[in-house]
């Protein structure tokens, strides 16, 4: 393929840039991604013109890196990203280059950029291709490939060697070997250390929505980028769940793993809550001998894990800078997977299970379930299955019991502590006490949410105390 279909946004773009004497081409991961056949919403732009040339030919323009060459372009609804042609020299703080200069030539500028595949150009004139170091061909390979040394590349900016892994995971690629090797080497690991974990984490997470995230994941692991980032989760490698009873054919690792890739991929905080649902096993491993039929089994054990692995997964999701709504949710659905839902529940029972989980995180926790499943043989779960007609049948009496209009917290009930002050009982950790035996009243039995019948339950509790 020598062209590829340029937008009209950017033809129009083109014919500003042309009609004040300057070049400009589509760079980057667009022309990547439209000679994949993949649509390609997120345009870059490279040209010849400085940054106050193309802050004078076009109205809206916000200058966002102009210190690099790059400002922001507000045009025909679009926001792109346009570089002067740029050379770079030093990177002393494993991300910025040192100095900047503009340079003569597109292919100059193509020349700085980390893979090939990502060194590609296409005009904004006619879509024509400009490949310098043969991009198309690695792209038709399915290769990831430095422009020039890995050594060099990957020194200049320490997320250079995580994209690539990411890039692995996302386009299914195969790291080339020598590029591959240079992730190893010991100067690029001090460089990858050097950057910060908000860079790490934003790769992380595009990790994590590929269509199988354990991919990259256990390239990030061999590598040695996960036991950096995240320890937490390499402590599970070897970790042994398997005994007579079969449930679990993986180590603890393994089976985050493959649990995080049974998430929804359009779901980050399932699958975040996936990958780590069982990182505590590591520590609250225990194994049970037990004679059965004459025969001694040793029975493994992870009592309590699901509280552990809830503690842990807030520690590593904190220290990455997740936002404190991802984490609380994350971390609840954790602490909440081992449910186990059974016909005989009463409605009482189902309503404090809502009570406890929150309505809102239902149909997250049971993904997380199903996930979890998938995890311990990488086999999805069956429609009609045990599990399915289980979680259903769940689902139903939930909807059966919210239709009661039932008190889900304190604040729904059709009494309060001033109330319970005007009966003559005293401020203080006895309203509260008494507020609760109200509220778990009206949980079993949602009739009782009445102000009367509470007034007089409250005067029993008082009494009582």
């Amino acid at each position: 393929m020598n062209r590829v279909k340029i937008p009209s946004e950017l033809k129009k773009m083109n014919e500003i840039f042309s009609s004040h004497g300057f070049e400009a081409y589509l760079v980057g991961g667009a022309v990547r991604d439209m000679l994949l056949g993949k649509p390609a919403s997120d345009w870059d732009v490279t040209t010849n013109a400085k940054p106050e040339d193309v802050m004078r030919i076009f109205h809206k323009v916000i200058p966002t890196g102009i210190a690099h060459g790059t400002v922001t372009v507000h045009f025909m609804k679009k926001e792109i990203e346009v570089t002067t042609y740029r050379t770079e020299a030093g990177y002393s703080d494993g991300r910025h280059p040192d100095s900047v200069s503009f340079a003569a030539t597109l292919e100059d500028d193509l020349s700085r950029r980390d893979f090939t595949m990502n060194a590609i150009a296409a005009s904004l004139f006619d879509g024509a291709i400009v490949d310098p170091f043969d991009g198309r061909g690695d792209i038709k390979k399915k290769l990831i490939r430095t422009v020039g040394k890995p050594h060099d590349r990957f020194l200049e900016d320490g997320l250079r060697p995580i994209r690539a892994l990411r890039f692995s995971s996302q386009l299914d690629f195969v790291i080339e070997k020598d590029t591959y090797s240079a992730i190893f080497e010991e100067s690029v690991q001090e460089k990858i250390h050097s950057i910060s974990v908000e860079r790490f984490r934003d790769e992380f997470c595009k990790v994590l929505q590929s269509a199988v995230p354990s991919v990259g994941l256990r390239r990030m692991e061999e590598t040695k980028v996960l036991a950096y980032f995240i320890p937490e989760l390499t402590a599970g490698r070897g970790v042994i769940q398997r005994d007579s009873r079969d449930f679990h054919e993986f180590d603890v690792l393994d089976h985050n793993l493959y649990a995080c890739d049974g998430a929804p991929r359009e779901n980050l905080i399932v699958r975040i809550a996936a990958l780590f649902h069982d990182v505590g096993k590591t520590y609250m491993r225990t194994v049970e001998k037990k004679e059965i039929d004459g025969q001694v089994f040793e029975l493994i054990h992870f009592h309590g894990h699901e509280t552990k692995s809830a503690e842990i997964a807030r520690e590593a999701l904190v220290r990455l800078k997740f936002s404190n709504a991802q984490i609380d949710q994350i971390c609840h659905l954790i602490k909440h997977h081992m449910f186990f839902f059974e016909p005989n529940w009463s409605d009482a029972a189902v309503r404090r299970f809502v009570v406890r989980v929150g309505l809102e995180n239902i149909d997250n926790l049971f993904l997380l379930r199903y996930a979890d499943i998938y995890g311990m043989h990488r086999v999805p779960v069956v429609a009609n299955s045990e599990t399915v007609r289980n979680l259903n049948e769940l689902r139903d009496r939930i909807v059966r019991v919210e239709a009661e209009k039932s008190a889900r917290s304190l604040k729904d009930l059709a009494v309060n502590g001033k109330d319970l002050m005007a009966l003559g009982i005293p401020a203080g950790k006895q309203i509260g006490r008494i507020l609760n035996e109200l509220f778990q009243c009206v949980l079993d039995d949602p009739a009782m949410n009445e102000r009367e019948k509470l007034l007089t339950v409250a005067k029993n509790i008082a009494g009582r105390s």
